[in-house]
């Protein structure tokens, strides 16, 4: 059985510049797949609210949703570090025993090894909270989708010197916090190599280019089963919706011209049933 990193490995893997896969689950099934081939760290993302639930947004998605899929995942996958996402409004700088609250049951009830926090310097107090507590904490910075109101859409983040330099400092901020790794999602790509370059911490790029210390990307685009929209930084490695479309089809193809269930799929005697 292979080791479960740590986050100390996961330092470790940066110094050496070893590249860090990422990739998001949801349940026992997917979980028990990702782990067998090696995938380092699982991300229970909040994206669920989205390719598993249909919403538009991440908005919607609740704590106790969090927990249900972090448990299933944690079944599954016995050799990946598993990160989950504190979901909207469920942590807060100006309310530390929420964030407290809210963290411990993803990792107490999840069965998580980490947790996921969005924002930059505003966050840095909850970090260290956190990290005092004991929980292991990734920042997340750039476009953070709990504020897609705020930010005004889905739109690549730091494009300006000044808002440039913000990112610089709030990436800062949160490893200065305790934070030991950063997603940083839709950023430029220059940019997203200085700040790897910068911090002594892992950075995991969705949307930030190669310079990033690692790359964490959504199961459902990657695998071609999220068919609303494929953003500009996923790459579909599989059609996975066409080949279960193509199965169903079949199925209901079968039972309703009587091909299945056939001889083989059936108990013909009441011993092969007791067996």
């Amino acid at each position: 059985m292979a080791k479960r990193p740590t986050i100390h490995d996961l330092r470790r893997m940066k110094q050496r510049g070893e590249k860090i896969p990422m990739i998001t689950c949801y349940d026992y099934t997917s979980a028990k797949i990702l782990d067998s081939v090696g995938t380092p760290m699982l991300l229970v993302g909040d994206s669920l609210g989205m390719v598993v639930q249909g919403h538009d947004s991440t908005l919607r998605v609740t704590l106790d949703m969090m927990i249900h899929h972090c448990q299933a995942v944690s079944q599954g996958a016995k050799n990946a570090m598993i990160v989950i996402d504190l979901p909207f409004a469920t942590y807060s700088s100006s309310d530390l025993p929420l964030s407290l609250k809210s963290a411990g049951r993803a990792i107490a009830e999840g069965g998580a090894h980490a947790v996921k926090v969005e924002g930059g310097r505003r966050m840095a107090e909850v970090v260290g909270t956190l990290v005092a507590s004991g929980i292991p904490v990734m920042g997340h910075i750039g476009l953070t989708p709990q504020s897609i109101h705020m930010i005004g859409g889905f739109r690549v983040q730091g494009q300006t010197q000044e808002a440039a330099e913000r990112l610089m400092a709030a990436a800062l901020a949160l490893e200065h916090a305790g934070a030991f790794a950063i997603v940083l999602e839709l950023v430029p790509a220059p940019l997203a190599k200085q700040i790897s370059e910068a911090l002594t911490i892992p950075t995991i790029g969705i949307g930030a280019g190669a310079g990033c210390d690692g790359q964490v990307q959504v199961f459902h685009d990657i695998m071609g089963m999220y068919e609303d929209f494929l953003p500009k930084h996923a790459k579909r490695y599989a059609k996975v919706a066409d080949v279960i479309r193509d199965a169903a089809r079949t199925y209901v193809e079968e039972v309703r011209d009587g091909t299945f269930p056939a001889d083989e799929h059936s108990y013909m005697k009441s011993r092969e049933f007791s067996d």
